[in-house]
């Protein structure tokens, strides 16, 4: 059974945005809000040459890096063809507002 940790409120993040989420040892979490108010949570590195996920464009539910314009689907953190690669995807719940993360793949989700 998953334990979930409450990590922000959806108002937290900027709609068509991302904030940061850091954690000790380990990379970042990229945790984006569409236009649709659809909430993701992605290691924040992308796949290709580990560019910084949170400050791409949001296009839809894919995010495109801000170093090469790789696009990352958000709900899979799969590269879109023709491109190759993916960045680590979290799972997600939302409670009243709370986004909550689980715990465990907090722990050892990305790891280098």
């Amino acid at each position: 059974m998953s334990a979930w940790k409450p990590v922000c409120l959806v108002s937290d993040i900027p709609r068509q945005g991302a904030r940061i989420l850091q954690r000790q040892g380990l990379p970042d979490v990229a945790i984006f809000r569409t236009g649709e108010n659809q909430i993701f949570a992605l290691v924040d590195r992308c796949p290709h040459k580990g560019g910084p996920l949170s400050q791409g464009m949001l296009i839809g539910d894919k995010v495109a890096c801000p170093l090469h314009n790789w696009h990352i689907d958000l709900a899979t953190g799969e590269a879109v063809a023709p491109d190759q690669g993916c960045a680590a995807r979290f799972q997600i719940r939302l409670e009243h507002e709370q986004v909550l993360l689980d715990e465990t793949e907090l722990q050892c989700l990305g790891k280098i």
